[in-house]
């Protein structure tokens, strides 16, 4: 089996967690808690066939030293994919900064951002993003 993470492979996978998600609002609608979406969208995840790991700390090293970070994201899809959730009125500025860096430092080449609380979520409640490890990848 081929383990080579390709483009097309990030595009893929990429539509199955946005499918899932579409899935999770649809059933659930907004206004509900950030932790009840995701308890979903593990079930969903889950359901498709994804290995993720949930809520993962994220490590930090500076200036060659490791350091206990506490940052965690929502969700680390097949060990390629960033998957933050929210349930606000509308993203914040931060929540790109906070995905970005994210990204960053788990050497990831894509990241997904969901807002739960909104009415059309495939239309104003996803953000995606990609960095310098993408442009690496081949098609």
């Amino acid at each position: 089996m081929d383990f080579t993470l390709t483009k097309e492979k990030i595009s893929k996978l990429s539509y199955q967690i946005i499918g899932a998600a579409i899935e999770v609002s649809r059933e659930l609608g907004p206004g509900l808690l950030e932790s009840v979406y995701q308890k979903c969208m593990s079930y969903e995840l889950e359901k498709r066939g994804l290995f993720y790991i949930f809520e993962t700390t994220i490590p930090l090293h500076y200036k060659g030293i490791a350091f206990n970070s506490n940052l965690r994201c929502d969700f680390f899809v097949e060990n390629c994919i960033v998957i933050e959730l929210k349930a606000v009125k509308e993203f914040e500025p931060i929540f790109d900064a906070q995905i970005l860096t994210y990204m960053k430092l788990l050497q990831a080449p894509k990241g997904i951002l969901f807002n739960f609380n909104c009415l059309n979520i495939s239309a104003k409640g996803q953000k995606t993003f990609v960095n310098e490890y993408f442009s690496e990848l081949t098609d």
